[in-house]
């Protein structure tokens, strides 16, 4: 059965259709990336799934659950069961990192100061950066950004983390250290994790399954060997113009 489901979903704003008929379905444990070019409705898919933004028409399923129309109390729960890793990392700029790693504990109140130090101390440890936890987020590199913003996500050890742009304005040797890890800490944590990129070639280093986003439906959706061979059109163009800007770089 399937941990995540997203049923002919559709999402307009005043009235422009940004997603139509996006249908498919993500197992407990993959790493599921969903590909397209900017503007394309591949963030507006993922927002869906914590309730920051409901559908138009459809439904999106978190273990049973219909997030754009259960309970606030349900809501909560999946939001309990699911980390997200904005794109920009979206870490308080007054806090340091170790501080803004904590705030999620914070927030749940059933922690000791003993349990908070411990787990983040665990979180940083995770992405390298147990070194570097009273720096402020100006103190710090963009690719120590979003590690920073990824232990954020995990440090209440969610089941699920859904990632924006992992590695969007990162060079590609950083950009490879952030799929590592992610693939990492996937393993390590048991975890289920939703990446929105357009970094062509690390979802294919990485992901178990990748779904196609084009003029806001998905057109293609397999494995990265079934994407690289498939005839569709809009997929042999979106991987030759990946190449070129690859080949230009």
């Amino acid at each position: 059965m399937a941990l995540v489901a997203f049923d002919h979903l559709a999402k307009a704003f005043e009235g422009v259709r940004v997603l139509d008929n996006v249908t498919f379905s993500v197992k407990k444990g993959e790493i599921f990336c969903i590909l397209g070019p900017s503007g394309t409705g591949k963030s507006v898919t993922l927002r869906h799934l914590v309730r920051l933004l409901t559908p138009t028409e459809g439904h999106v399923y978190y273990d049973g659950i219909d997030v754009g129309n259960c309970a606030e109390a349900d809501l909560a729960k999946v939001r309990r069961r699911v980390g997200f890793l904005f794109q920009g990392a979206a870490l308080l700029a007054w806090m340091t990192v170790r501080e803004n790693v904590a705030l999620p504990l914070q927030e749940e109140g059933v922690y000791s100061d003993e349990e908070i130090d411990q787990r983040v101390d665990e979180a940083l440890e995770s992405v390298g950066l147990l070194a570097d936890g009273d720096k402020y987020p100006n103190e710090i590199s963009g690719g120590m950004q979003k590690r920073a913003g990824l232990a954020r996500a995990v440090v209440l050890e969610p089941e699920t983390v859904l990632y924006d742009e992992p590695t969007s304005g990162l060079d590609p040797v950083t950009s490879a250290h952030i799929h590592a890890l992610i693939r990492q800490l996937n393993h390590k944590l048991s975890m289920t994790s939703i990446i929105v990129t357009h970094d062509l070639t690390g979802a294919l280093a990485i992901a178990d399954r990748l779904a196609l986003i084009a003029d806001g439906r998905v057109v293609a959706m397999g494995t990265p060997q079934e994407f690289i061979q498939s005839k569709e059109p809009i997929v042999q163009d979106f991987l030759s113009a990946m190449k070129g800007v690859k080949n230009e770089s």
